[in-house]
């Protein structure tokens, strides 16, 4: 009776492989103004934040938040 197949090292995490340098992110939580939200996104762009998500705020849910990330330098 065979036994399990070999692991042949696709699963880095399974396997213990080195894998390359992991990415590290910073974020920012972003209040938006309905009236200028594309201009603040695009201000927050241009320094290279992603925006991740967007959500209504913890007080105030008419009042958006957006969560941004960049890559760590």
């Amino acid at each position: 009776m065979p036994g399990p197949a070999p692991d042949r090292g696709r699963d880095p995490v399974r396997t213990g492989a080195k894998v390359g340098r992991m990415t590290k992110w910073e974020y920012a939580t972003v209040p938006l103004l309905v009236h200028a939200t594309k201009q603040i996104l695009d201000t927050w762009g241009e320094d290279g934040w992603e925006l991740v998500q967007v959500v209504p705020g913890p007080n105030n849910p008419e009042q958006l938040v957006a969560y941004l990330k960049r890559e760590k330098q």
